[in-house]
């Protein structure tokens, strides 16, 4: 690691630490804009990553994307170019050397801006890839995301400054290695973008049936070129997926709510309790009641 980007990391390091000063995630006065830190090394913790752009400054961080694995500390980034259930884990921190990690998120219009500024050539017929990326982190990028980062001390700055900064760390990530994964999310009829289509609709119907052929529709894909591609850009089936996305939402409303197991499973789409107990076990490791007991007595 050069001197520089040594440098670079020291001052985001104060940053996140000023504006977190305890563990858990903390949102910015830049809206897209979020701040972790933890103290000590986490348990699996389960999650819908929206498309983000994610450095961490101290640590080392594990994400579990279907059976894939990306670890990423310091030297890299990780960016996720459309909404994914994940499992996460912090690898590496203590109280003396914390876990200290940025988050900015963004959406495909930013991206198609840039695309039209930047009058790149896109290929709309390019085969869909991954949905998640790790890559190494460029001392030119990782001073437009300390500049972001400062004007947290200048808010009056903020509404002209961050839109563009968080522009031009956008267009960097473009021009590196992965960028065609973000191009493809935003350029119409690219297999990526009906993916993405699909993704949403399972995301605001994940409580519902749905049948393979309806999001072969919406996707406007035979069937088996919908789950080639699905499980290209997300690294599981389009059952798996929705699955993951009620699991965890039951164990979010039996954490927030203190409600029956039972009621949980109809509500996020389940005709079975006892098949959705057998599913949470699966993923979480313990019953529900067992896993919620867990839980709240880790966070008394």
């Amino acid at each position: 690691m050069s001197e520089r980007i040594y440098k670079q990391q020291d001052e985001l390091a104060k940053l996140i630490e000023r504006y977190s000063g305890r563990d858990g995630v903390h949102a910015t006065a830049i809206p897209s804009l979020f701040f972790t830190r933890r103290s000590k090394v986490t348990g699996s913790n389960f999650a819908v990553y929206n498309p983000s752009f994610c450095i961490v400054v101290q640590g080392v961080k594990e994400v579990l994307l279907g059976q894939e694995r990306f670890i990423y500390g310091p030297t890299d980034y990780l960016v996720a170019s459309v909404d994914l259930p994940v499992t996460g884990q912090v690898m590496e921190a203590s109280s003396q050397v914390p876990y200290l990690s940025l988050k900015l998120e963004f959406t495909p219009g930013q991206i198609l801006e840039i695309l039209s500024d930047s009058e790149v050539r896109i290929d709309p017929k390019e085969n869909a890839k991954r949905g998640m990326f790790v890559s190494r982190m460029e001392l030119s990028l990782l001073d437009a995301v300390i500049r972001l980062a400062r004007l947290l001390d200048n808010p009056k700055d903020i509404p002209v400054l961050a839109p563009l900064i968080t522009k031009e760390i956008l267009y960097r990530v473009l021009q590196e290695q992965h960028g065609a994964t973000l191009e493809q999310i935003a350029i119409e009829g690219s297999s990526t973008k009906r993916i993405r289509d699909v993704i949403e609709h399972i995301m605001n119907n994940y409580d519902t049936s749905f049948r393979i052929e309806e999001l072969s529709e919406i996707a406007n894909m035979s069937v088996s070129s919908l789950h080639r591609h699905f499980k290209e850009v997300t690294a599981m089936s389009p059952i798996q997926f929705q699955k993951q996305l009620r699991l965890q939402e039951a164990r979010r409303l039996l954490l927030s709510e203190s409600t029956d197991a039972a009621d949980v499973a109809f509500r996020v789409g389940y005709e079975s309790p006892s098949q959705f107990s057998r599913e949470y076990s699966r993923m979480f490791g313990f019953s529900p009641i067992q896993d919620i007991k867990r839980l709240r007595t880790i966070n008394v």
